[in-house]
């Protein structure tokens, strides 16, 4: 039976059921090659959203970065250069057919920092140098002692110097500065000691095999140095400036989220998550700290960092600062926890609390100053004193606070008798006790550090404030009269005796 159909303006098939009293509409079934059709224009259309968010991601994080983008471009350019030696002939029959290990060079030594690559260069032409030197002088003596005795002879020098070798790669020492050394050096000496067995011309072969390594190298020595470069020391100096600045930031964001002055840490909800996070950043930088520091041991002088900077002292600071990080992160669990402190008790504490993070906060940017500004400040010991006030008027807080009754809210009864009235005011205190004493041990790590940065800043010659300067010059001038800057050392002085 065929019926009109009024939405489609076309014709429509029903089959009448006897049994039922009904009818149903046939649907024709759709041909295969439009359901192939439709399942490729599904999976385009995803591959090309997924295309466009990684582009648009990798734009980002060039346009964040473009120090990143650079690196790029630095690497395509050493290994077009290098490709050279076989696309011309005449300086590819000057290295024959090793010309390929030159490439393989620029692949595995270029790296993001100055420091990295002068380090896998140095270890590279090292490695390869020693191991071909050796490789040559056994495989002469073995060669000597006859076909009799020279795989003998070949054998026994590549298991004692290949586990000689693997062995130092477990010294700290090594580990640290000579371990991509030490597997070239494996790999190299055995690759000579076994094919040195068939082949002739072996001295050619690794001459030619050391020219190609060497102009690799040499490449990409001077092509991270001259465009761009990226220095590890800079990069390991700008790191512990940023990990104070955070922890600064989340110190003080953390004590004032608690006391409910949220106005104080940041309008947008997301960015005051970043700040008050700020210290994982820091929990997580050890590693990036290590490598830093010995990469920059490679490099030599550049900007305000002479030959030999004291790299080590960075990584005492960095300690100190994972050390703050460590009690920051215990605060801040502390003051997540679903115990809340009477509101009383909060209002009392309020003020010596915020005091307190907002002084040990200010010391840690100074001390952000210094780092950046490579100079010496000459209030660092008046913010630390300050500091230290804070703490001691903390500390009296608790004092008082032990030596009253217990503070409850009305709604608690501490008659004398009642155990679990008594005990819930217990808990109510612990909280704000937790937070004033992690606060105090804050307080002491960050002056810690600061006598950690005072003798980074004496190592590696920080110049002197320009203000003390001209006021020591002024004293000079008029030595009768006592002149500011001697007032405020006398106070300085002061100080420190109190």
């Amino acid at each position: 039976m065929v019926k009109e159909s009024k939405q489609s303006g076309g014709l429509e098939w029903r089959v009448n059921v006897p049994n039922e009293n009904t009818s149903k509409v046939l649907v024709p079934e759709s041909k295969p090659q439009i359901r192939v059709f439709n399942g490729l224009r599904g999976l385009i259309v995803v591959f090309v959203s997924r295309i466009s968010k990684f582009l648009g991601k990798a734009w980002s994080l060039a346009v964040r970065e473009p120090k990143k983008a650079i690196h790029g471009l630095k690497v395509g350019m050493a290994l077009s250069i290098v490709s050279l030696f076989y696309y011309m002939r005449p300086l590819y029959n000057g290295v024959g057919g090793n010309a390929m290990w030159a490439v393989m060079t620029v692949v595995v030594v270029f790296e993001y920092t100055v420091g990295a690559t002068l380090c896998k260069c140095v270890n590279r032409a090292t490695g390869t140098l020693l191991a071909g030197a050796l490789g040559l002088g056994i495989h002469w003596i073995a060669n000597q002692s006859g076909e009799k005795f020279e795989p003998i002879i070949l054998q026994v020098s590549v298991f004692l110097l290949a586990a000689a070798a693997t062995f130092s790669r477990f010294i700290p020492t090594i580990k640290a500065r000579f371990d991509y050394g030490a597997l070239i050096f494996i790999l190299t000496f055995s690759f000579v000691s076994v094919s040195g067995y068939r082949v002739d011309k072996l001295f050619e072969l690794a001459h030619h095999r050391l020219s190609t390594i060497a102009i690799g190298t040499s490449l990409c020595i001077i092509i991270t140095m001259i465009f761009c470069p990226v220095w590890a020391g800079n990069e390991l100096h700008c790191l512990i400036t940023n990990n104070m600045e955070k922890i600064a930031a989340s110190l003080n964001g953390c004590v004032v989220e608690y006391f409910g002055i949220s106005e104080n840490v940041n309008a947008n909800g997301e960015d005051s998550d970043k700040v008050l996070q700020g210290y994982k950043c820091v929990l997580n930088s050890k590693t990036a700290e290590e490598a830093m520091a010995n990469f920059a041991g490679w490099e030599p002088a550049h900007g305000n960092f002479n030959f030999r900077h004291p790299w080590n002292e960075y990584l005492k600071v960095g300690a100190l600062l994972r050390k703050c990080a460590y009690c920051i992160e215990t605060l801040n669990v502390s003051t997540n926890s679903d115990t809340e402190a009477p509101n009383t008790l909060k209002k009392l504490f309020s003020k010596y609390c915020i005091r307190l993070s907002s002084s040990s906060s200010d010391v840690l940017k100074e001390l952000a100053v210094i780092m950046n500004t490579m100079t010496k400040s000459i209030k660092i010991d008046l913010m630390v004193h300050e500091m230290n006030n804070a703490v001691q008027e903390l500390q009296g807080a608790l004092k008082s606070l032990s030596e009253q009754p217990i503070i409850g809210d009305s709604k608690h009864s501490t008659e004398e008798g009642d155990e679990s009235s008594t005990i819930v005011p217990l808990m109510e205190i612990v909280p704000i006790v937790s937070m004033s004493t992690l606060l105090i041990e804050v307080a002491s790590r960050i002056e810690k550090s600061v006598e950690a940065v005072n003798e980074l800043a004496n190592k590696a010659e920080f110049e002197e404030d320009s203000t003390k300067k001209s006021k020591q010059s002024q004293n000079q001038q008029n030595p009768k009269q006592p002149s500011q800057g001697n007032q405020e050392d006398t106070t300085m002085k002061t100080l420190q005796k109190v």
